[in-house]
């Protein structure tokens, strides 16, 4: 493998210039100034996040998060979380307590590398934690409510929720679906060069909350999420009455997922049988469509009808697991019916 030579110009060695850059760039993610100091629960998950994010906290002008202090500094035993990552069960514990015994708002958690952001909130007396197109659905409506422009652009990928594109057109805003990885989203962007991107995100807690930089961003994620709560207070409701008042809007988008463990050779066999020989119907409902991203190694099965009232199931191999990841979306169904459907494709799998 031809190595690069040390003083290519092809290697930059990034210096302290680069996190102050940062967090000058950081008080422009804010959109709503005018909105109340709120408690907010943090952690970093042991990983690199935690100083940064405190002092974005700081220059953006919101109160400093109460802090999960044993999670807080870096350390790659991960001694106090079975598996760091905000999707898994378990992980946002430590910081869900920590939230509700200080009486916090909400509680939020970067991932070790602190480009991806989990959010849980309370509801009722007990907490729950958002699944990554909520999140992305609070944050989406909140930057087409309160940005403005013919040039804006917003992108999701094929996998995550069709509500943003909803959202979109209500705005008059340019939408644009990728394949899956931010790397999919950047190249959206550039390719539209007479467009503003302003928002894009992936159900895989993967969020961009500006036009740069071209990839998903924890830690401005946290900032913006941190407003939109800060928001709803002074609006009299909560993040959960947000996503209310967005379901009475758009409809009530349902989505939902199942990982099928299956060593990569298999996986490929079974999106490809799956391919060749797709379902007539799947728990007794008509597949009316099948839709082949054959770039994305990606099918996408229609139910009962294509859009509207239609149940969307879509299923590819992981790019970087043993797995095969089906995924949902419905409006006005159930959650535990639309589950059953994706068990139902698993079946057939």
């Amino acid at each position: 493998v031809e190595v690069a030579a040390i003083d290519s110009p092809l290697i930059q060695t990034l210096d302290d210039s680069c996190a102050e850059n940062y967090l000058q760039w950081i008080p422009s993610v804010r959109l709503c100034r005018s909105v109340p100091a709120i408690k907010v629960a943090y952690t970093a998950m042991h990983g690199v996040g935690g100083a940064t994010a405190l002092r974005a906290f700081e220059v953006a002008g919101l109160s400093e998060p109460i802090v999960v202090d044993e999670q807080q500094q870096p350390d790659a035993m991960f001694p106090t979380v079975v598996f760091p990552n905000p999707e898994e069960p378990g992980a946002m514990d430590r910081v869900i307590e920590v939230a509700r015994i200080s009486g916090a708002a909400l509680a939020l958690a970067n991932d070790p590398d602190a480009d991806r952001l989990g959010v849980a909130i309370p509801v009722g007396a007990s907490w729950r934690l958002l699944r990554g197109d909520e999140i992305g659905w609070l944050l989406g409506d909140h930057v087409l409510r309160h940005t403005q422009g013919d040039d804006r652009l917003v992108v999701t990928t094929l996998v995550s929720s069709s509500l943003l594109g909803k959202m979109a057109a209500l705005h008059g805003v340019a939408y644009e679906e990728t394949f899956t990885g931010f790397k999919w989203i950047a190249d959206a962007a550039l390719r539209h060069s007479d467009k503003r991107l302003v928002f894009a995100y992936e159900q895989a807690l993967g969020y961009l909350v500006a036009d740069r930089p071209l990839d998903k961003d924890g830690i401005a994620a946290a900032v913006l999420m941190t407003e939109v709560a800060a928001l709803a207070i002074a609006e009299g409701t909560t993040l959960q009455g947000r996503l209310n008042q967005i379901a009475e809007q758009y409809g009530r988008h349902v989505t939902g997922e199942l990982s099928v463990k299956m060593n990569p050779s298999d996986g490929l066999l079974a999106v490809d049988r799956l391919r060749s020989s797709p379902p007539v119907t799947i728990a007794g409902r008509v597949v009316v469509k099948v839709e082949d991203f054959k770039e994305a190694n990606l099918l996408r099965l229609w139910l009962d009808e294509v859009g509207g009232a239609g149940v969307r199931l879509q299923v590819r191999p992981s790019g970087t697991e043993p797995k095969v990841k089906l995924y949902g979306e419905a409006v006005d169904m159930e959650p535990d019916t639309l589950q059953s459907l994706l068990s139902a494709l698993e079946a057939i799998l």
